[in-house]
Formats: C-alpha cells, structure tokens, sequence
C-alpha cells in the first residue's frame, strides 16, 4: 500500500533518529571544542587559585599539598611552573624545566606571539591559546603573578580534544547507522502490529459494505483498537438485525402490495363477471315484463310462459346471488365451521336420492362403491354442498356411457371421495382455473343448465375451511372430482 501507515510511521521515526544523529554530530563538531577549550580554562584557574591559595598561606613546600597538587595536574594533564622574583624554578613538575621556562618568559615580557589568541586577561593571569610550532601542538597556557609575587606558568595541551572530536564523530556515524538500521527493524514489526488489527477492520468494514457480516474482530480487550474492533462487532450484528428486519419488512410490503393488487383485480374481474352473469337474465325479465305489460299476446298459454321464463331467470340470478354471499363468507372466515362426527356413506346416498330425478331426466346411471359406514370429522351441511356440486356437475356433464361412479376410501387416517362420470376430459389449460370464480370450461352448456362457474369456487374454499385437499383428475372416458376428510376415530 502506497500511503500506509506502517511506511510513514516507518519514515518518520527513521528521519527523526537519523535527524538526531545528525544533530549530535553537528554540535560535536561546532560546540565541543569551544566547550572542551572552556572546561580546560576553568580547571587552570581552579588550579592557579589552589597554588595561589596554598603558597599565600604558607602551605606551598608541604608534602600533602604536593600530592594534592600533582594528583590535580597529572588528572589534568596540566605542566606546572613556579618562579620566584629572581627567576629561581621553586616548583615544577616537568623534567625539561628550560624550555618551559623559555616559554614562560616569552609570554610575560615578549608582545603576544603571532600564533597566540588571548582567551581572558584579568591583573593575576592571563590565558592565551597558542601553536608549538616545533611539535605542531596547540596549548592553553595561564601566565599568572601570585599574591606573595611568585609567578606561575600552566599549560595544557588542547590537540586530544581534536582528537576526541574525531574520534566521538566517527563513533556517532556508526552508532547512527546502527541505530537507523535497528530503527527500521523494531518500527517495522512494531507498526505491523498496530496496523495489522487495522487492516483487519478495514477489511470487516469492506464487507459490510457489500453486507456481508460474518466477519467478526478477534478482539483482546487489550487497547483503543479492540475496543474499535469490539464496537465494530456490535455495529455488525446491529446492521445485519436491522437490514434483516428492512429486508422482511420489504418483503411483506411487497406482498402486501401485491394482495391489495390482486384483490383489486379480483374485484374489477368479479365486478365484471356478475354483470355479464347478471345482464342476460336481467334483459330476458325485463323483455318478457316489457311482452306482458304490452299485451304482445293476450293467450293464456303465452302469458304462462312469460311468466315461467322471467320466474325462472329470476330463480337463476336468486341461486347466484345466494351462492356468492356463500362463498364471501367462506372466504372471508365469517362462515362458521363445526366439525362433527357423521357418517359419509349415509350422506352420500342422501344426496344421491335427492338427484334421483335429475338423473332419471338425463338417463344417467350412478353406481356407489362404498360398502360400509365410514365415519369421518367435518361439517356435514358444508360436506354435503361440496357432493352436491360434484354430483350436479357429474350430471350435467355425462356423456357417452352416462355413467357415474363414487368411490369412498380410507387411507390410514384419511377418507377420499371420488366423483367420476364418462365424458371428455377437461383441457389441460383449463384445469387450474376451474376453481376460480365464474371460470366456465364449456360456456354454452353451462348455460344451458343455468350454472354460473361459481359452484367449484365454493367446493374449494369449503376445503380450504377444513384445510383439507381437493382435486380433479382426467381420464380418457371422463373426469374425476375428489376430495379428502379426516377419517380419525378420536
């Protein structure tokens, strides 16, 4: 990654170490002399003042002050020389005492030598900074008077603090790179471990772009970013719950849509229907009350037959009427259901007589396979209209043979009723709309009957009140409509 956080920490503590490094070479080089110089001058004051001291009070011969002295000088690496008024060496601690004390007396009556810098010039001493141009040396030399009119000669060589210098920068480039090199190692695997628990929630938080929240942060607890990634977690399974709850919401909006959309359609097609069902015996009443009220024939015989017409027509729209408030009831739940124990064999024979006549006016013959009682729990006024239909429509639509047959079976605890008549089968593109309103397969024969494509609406949503199961199956001589009770004994 280009801008990473790891590459920039990385940089910027590598720049600031090699930054510091830098620094310190810099200030070795320009200050520590000028410091060294310093610290040097200091300690020949101290010393001038500490022999100064010393021979004032009379303590300049004694044994201990000369071990403390030569101790200071030799820690120092300071050369000492005492001179009397007369020029008499009192005290030195140097071997080659002349040409020391050559250069002593160049100093305190020659002008200032070309090679000198004064340093500090005070009434007791006086520092100047000097060559030896024999041994190409630098020197810090203090020339002094003494309270009791000795004079004094220090000096120290300053060539070791270029030396050191040298050596101290050398030292410092080496420790840099080495510590810009161990820099780059530690920042490295110590930002990788910062940034690897990053990268790992930028990764959760791309996939929860894309919802998926399986992805969960292996949290330790430990600093801010488990306690991100812990926050993170939570924010997860909050969104996962809420887009869930958005997703079912949606879901049941769009079904609901689309329910307030079919029951629109539902109600446009039933609207449509019942007109068309309605006009035709609405237009043969009123024709036939329009025949009679004119007169059209003043014969008993043809008023007779207006009148049966328009009673008959009347008797149909009363049968369709009565059969639609049965089937908005049954479908909108407000027909009661009550279940009882009856049995099914003796409520088929029971209808079977009541279409005796009907059958005896089409020549149909009806054969019942069902050889004993069979008990069964349903309603039985709402299982006799669903055999009623059956049986009307079985009889309506013989042909050939003319024959019908019912067959009662139980299975385990279920009891199948069957209601088979010869005939043409029903077209396969029209078996799954039989069962809805007002669906005619042959529209001129149903009207010849005066059916209205309502009574199998009917026989389904009486089913669906005991949610129980019906259907139809073709043969190649006819079709069988069947449907199913609960058969248990308790």
């Amino acid at each position: 990654m280009k801008h990473s956080i790891t590459r920039k920490i990385t940089t910027i503590m590598i720049s600031i170490v090699a930054g510091t490094v830098l620094l310190c070479w810099f200030i070795n080089t320009t200050l520590l002399e000028d410091y060294y110089i310093s610290h040097k001058k200091d300690v020949l004051i101290e010393t001038f003042q500490t022999v100064d001291k010393a021979y004032a009070e009379g303590n300049g011969d004694t044994e201990s002050f000369e071990i403390e002295l030569e101790k200071q000088c030799a820690n120092s690496n300071i050369t000492l020389m005492v001179i009397s008024s007369n020029g008499t060496i009192i005290q030195s601690n140097v071997s080659n005492k002349d040409m020391l004390l050559e250069q002593f007396l160049d100093i305190m009556f020659s002008a200032q030598s070309q090679n000198a810098v004064v340093v500090e010039n005070t009434k007791d001493y006086l520092i100047e900074k000097t060559a030896d141009t024999r041994l190409k040396s630098d020197y810090l030399v203090l020339c002094g008077t003494m309270q009791d009119g000795n004079q004094i000669l220090l000096r120290t060589a300053l060539e070791s603090i270029k030396e050191s210098v040298g050596i101290a920068n050398r030292f410092l480039a080496y420790v840099g790179i080495v510590a810009v090199i161990l820099c780059a190692i530690i920042l490295y695997f110590v930002t990788r471990r910062i940034t690897n628990p990053i990268l790992q929630l930028a990764e959760i938080s791309r996939r929860m772009t894309n919802l998926d929240f399986d992805a969960k942060f292996q949290s330790r607890g430990e600093n801010e970013i488990d306690f991100l990634g812990e926050h993170m977690n939570q924010m997860s399974e909050t969104l996962e719950k809420t887009i869930s709850e958005l997703k079912s919401a949606n879901n049941q909006l769009k079904i609901d849509i689309e329910k307030k959309e079919q029951v629109d359609e539902m109600r446009k097609e039933f609207i449509s229907n019942v007109s068309h069902e309605l006009k035709t015996p609405i237009a043969l009443i009123q024709g036939y009350a329009e025949g009679l009220q004119e007169c059209i024939n003043d014969d008993a015989e043809s008023r007779e037959f207006y009148c049966e017409v328009i009673m008959d027509e009347a008797e149909k729209m009363n049968r369709m009427v009565k059969n639609l408030l049965t089937l908005n009831q049954l479908e909108s739940g407000n027909e009661q259901v009550v279940f009882e124990r009856f049995d099914i064999t003796e409520l088929i024979q029971g209808v079977i007589n009541a279409t005796a006549i009907l059958r005896e006016q089409n020549g149909i013959s009806l054969t019942l396979d069902a050889g004993k009682p069979m008990y069964v729990w349903a309603d039985e006024f709402k299982t006799e209209q669903v055999l009623t239909n059956y049986i009307s429509n079985a009889i309506h639509y013989a042909s050939g043979e003319k024959k019908i047959h019912i067959t009662v079976k139980q299975e385990n605890d279920i009891v199948r009723v069957g209601v088979f008549n010869t005939g043409n089968p029903i077209p396969e593109s029209d078996i799954e709309h039989i069962w809805e309103k007002f669906y005619k397969v042959d529209k001129a024969r149903t009207r010849e009957y005066g059916g209205n494509g309502i009574g199998l609406s009917i026989v389904k949503a009486i089913m669906d009140s005991f949610h129980r199961e019906c259907g139809v199956i073709n043969y190649e001589n006819g079709v069988e409509f069947w449907f199913e009770l609960d058969g248990k004994n308790s």
